[in-house]
């Protein structure tokens, strides 16, 4: 992997929270994720599922997690199944772990290879009165491709029909909502490349350059420091198309007197990092685009400062809606009179700001947790406001990343610059 050793009592302290959430006598199984196909024998960069991930740092293809915290014998209250590897797939692919180095990496003892698994578990799970399966139940999820944890669960419903199955994702939304030290650590080293990445790019931006150059420096400043590249699809959008919320294209030249909105962050041991940062192509903002740019960043500011304990993302993003609404009366684009007649399930403000200010993050960009559970010490959330101009072709977003404490909230990305005059000064 590109990334350093990770501290393996971070996958030892996760599984022993992992187990407080079990029944009595149930055993449970993560699977990787497949490697995906493109084309013809074509396949995709190996990504791991990272439910397996946080609970054993296993970072390969057809690897599978068995948790069994009842078990008669104490070897196999913890189970890793690896890929064995062969001649064959050392010459064409390369090194595999070995179990010793599963082990290590892991902190857990026992080790099979992938092919045993079937024998094991039967073995198994005729112990345990529960089984507990993993589906993926992100509400923003796309699951029309079936998953090996999909395949497994009609595997196992019909080999073993008289089990009583629960669901994993709940647990798992509620632990990786949380995180821990050494998580922290691992993002604010994905948020320190991101910031490599960006001030890197104020230096190459300028009219002409198109807006795939911009993201090429991006993955170049990534890839330098141990990241295997963007933690999701980087939006470098210019001109009207700032104003595309998931512009991904990528394919235009930059011009003179426009702005571009870029949303990247760097992936680092499978942590993400998000950032967003708007700046001129020719390093001067225009009086309009200066003045709705302090108008999000002083949101931005204001939201940052309500990401505290006790709060929920309900209320923060009322809350926030209010303050937008004043900005934007501010700048001439509402009027207060229609404002105060406007619905309340459908604000005026939407108009110019249609999406959420924050989510949660971690693994995944779009991390799990639950939009009505409390803030807590420990969460990650994105604070992202914007204004959308279509009819001027401003499109302003600013976003960093923010740690939740028992006191006031930190800023990950802190030291990124966003104000006006220093943004300015390094594109000179």
């Amino acid at each position: 992997m590109k990334y350093l050793p990770i501290d393996r009592q971070l996958f030892i302290q996760n599984r022993e929270k992992f187990v407080r959430h079990l029944k009595n006598n149930a055993i449970a199984v993560f699977n990787s994720n497949d490697v995906m196909p493109t084309s013809a024998d074509g396949v995709y960069p190996f990504i791991q599922q990272t439910d397996i991930f946080y609970l054993s740092g296993m970072d390969q293809e057809e690897t599978i997690l068995v948790i069994f915290s009842d078990a008669k014998e104490e070897k196999h209250r913890e189970i890793l199944f690896l890929r064995e590897t062969s001649e064959h797939i050392r010459t064409w692919e390369g090194h595999k772990y070995t179990k010793e180095q599963a082990s290590d990496i892991s902190g857990i003892k026992t080790v099979y290879w992938t092919w045993e698994f079937d024998r094991v578990f039967r073995m198994l799970v005729f112990e345990a009165e529960y089984i507990y399966l993993n589906t993926n139940e992100h509400n923003r999820a796309d699951i029309s491709v079936q998953t090996r944890d999909r395949r497994f669960i009609d595997r196992c419903r019909a080999a073993y029909p008289l089990h009583k199955y629960e669901r994993l994702a709940p647990i798992m939304h509620h632990l990786r909502a949380v995180k821990s030290p050494l998580e922290i650590e691992l993002i604010q080293n994905a948020c320190d490349i991101t910031e490599k990445a960006f001030r890197r790019i104020l230096a190459f931006i300028r009219p002409g350059v198109w807006e795939f150059e911009i993201e090429a420096e991006i993955v170049h400043e990534f890839m330098k420091h141990r990241s295997r590249g963007p933690s999701y699809n980087p939006i470098i959008a210019s001109g009207a198309d700032s104003c595309v919320l998931h512009y991904v294209k990528n394919d235009k030249q930059c011009k003179d007197g426009e702005l571009v909105l870029m949303d990247f962050g760097a992936e680092y041991a499978n942590y993400a990092a998000d950032l967003t940062r708007t700046v001129p192509v020719n390093g001067k903002f225009t009086p309009r685009q200066k003045d709705v740019y302090n108008a999000v960043l002083r949101v931005q500011k204001a939201a940052i400062s309500i990401l505290r304990p006790g709060n929920t993302l309900e209320e923060y993003h009322k809350a926030v809606g209010q303050m937008m609404e004043k900005e934007l009366i501010d700048l001439g684009l509402l009027k207060i009179d229609e404002v105060k007649k406007q619905s309340e399930s459908s604000p005026l403000y939407k108009k110019y700001f249609m999406h959420g200010t924050s989510h949660y993050m971690g693994l995944d960009v779009h991390d799990y947790g639950h939009r009505f559970r409390k803030f807590e010490q420990g969460m990650v959330f994105t604070c992202e406001p914007g204004i959308y101009i279509r009819e001027e072709g401003i499109g302003i977003r600013i976003e960093n990343d923010i740690l939740i404490t028992s006191d006031m909230p930190v800023d990950l990305m802190k030291n990124i610059p966003a104000e006006v005059e220093e943004i300015e000064e390094l594109m000179k």
